[in-house]
């Protein structure tokens, strides 16, 4: 079983959580960021730099990371996670090529 973590913007939350479940039932052990679920929480900037961290870390541990680049859209944050994926040699798979099949 292949360990897959999901990156992308949260603003596609949604998608990235109906991917998850895809993936899953194909096989995958899926990794995903932290949604933000807490209406009044304020983060600290420490705590966006675990939440960060904690991703990487994901990202580490996978075997592929797949890109949520709904409408085509990759983000500052996504850009640098994709640069980190291939500078540590992690398949890279994206949303929009697997809507395509």
């Amino acid at each position: 079983m292949k360990i897959m973590t999901i990156c992308g913007s949260l603003k596609f939350q949604k998608e990235m959580m109906e991917m998850a479940e895809k993936m899953a039932l194909d096989g995958y052990c899926v990794l995903t960021p932290i949604y933000p679920v807490s209406n009044n929480l304020n983060i600290t900037d420490n705590q966006l730099k675990y939440l960060k961290e904690a991703h990487f870390k994901r990202i580490e541990l996978s075997d592929i990371i797949l890109v949520m680049n709904v409408n085509n859209y990759i983000g500052e944050s996504t850009s640098l996670e994709i640069e980190y994926a291939t500078k540590i040699e992690k398949e890279i798979i994206y949303y929009s090529d697997l809507i395509k099949n």
